[in-house]
């Protein structure tokens, strides 16, 4: 990577945005994050996308459910440069780092993974104008679960690794724990919060940039590899999306 996936945090820093004892919390527990991508990059056999570290706490609302919010730990996101060109980016949000447990961060390493790879091949196949709308939680998170790739294909050498991916998330992310650690020690400290109404959290990608987005031939070969593989159907599942 030729930039720091940190210089947002220490910007916050130097804002006076955050405190110096969770700038440093976050760096200190960085190398989690450094050797959770370098073990999807070992399992999948491709190299993870550009990613970065957002020093704030992204959780989205719903105009229905106005009781209730979510908490975004990472998204996949689709960046159009000043060079118009598009670039699938990772972000990260400081509360997964500061407070995750090795597992859960490679979990959802994983998992955003999952995503760069099912928008770059929608992308490539020219078949995304806009994604889908939702308009509660339940309905985002259940729409976030069922166009993946499945993690057995991905990751198919790792099975630790899968394990964690689907213990946390058997029907889109939980981790009551890490939740309770963000808003306890993240929110309710009054640090930087971002809200995104769910109904809007909606991409939309100009036909020009798609095409112009740079995806090298192997990571067209694998997508098309993870897709042709067939597995078992898991207990309890009547199949796969």
């Amino acid at each position: 990577m030729s930039f720091d996936p940190l210089y947002k945090v220490h910007d916050a820093l130097a804002a006076g945005q955050i405190p110096q004892k969770m700038h440093d919390l976050v760096a200190e527990r960085f190398p989690l994050v450094t050797e959770g991508i370098s073990r999807v990059e070992q399992a999948s056999g491709l190299s993870y996308p550009y990613y970065y570290v957002e020093p704030s706490m992204v959780v989205s609302t719903s105009a229905v459910e106005f009781t209730q919010f979510g908490i975004f730990f990472a998204r996949t996101i689709p960046v159009v440069g000043d060079d118009n060109l598009l670039r699938v980016v990772v972000q990260l949000t400081a509360p997964l780092v500061a407070f995750g447990l090795k597992g859960t961060i490679h979990a959802i390493l994983a998992h955003e993974f999952m995503h760069y790879l099912e928008l770059v091949s929608r992308i490539v196949k020219m078949n995304v104008v806009s994604d889908e709308l939702s308009g509660t939680l339940f309905e985002g998170t259940y729409a976030d679960a069922g166009r993946l790739l499945d993690e057995r294909a991905v990751f198919k050498s790792d099975q630790t690794l899968i394990r964690h991916i689907t213990s946390r998330f058997p029907e889109g992310f939980r981790d009551l724990k890490l939740e309770d650690k963000a808003i306890k020690l993240w929110m309710d400290k009054g640090l930087p919060m971002t809200k995104v109404p769910i109904d809007s959290n909606v991409i939309k990608i100009p036909v020009e940039a798609m095409a112009r987005l740079q995806v090298e031939q192997v990571v067209k070969d694998k997508i098309a590899q993870y897709e042709s593989v067939k597995l078992r159907k898991r207990k309890g599942q009547p199949g796969y999306v």
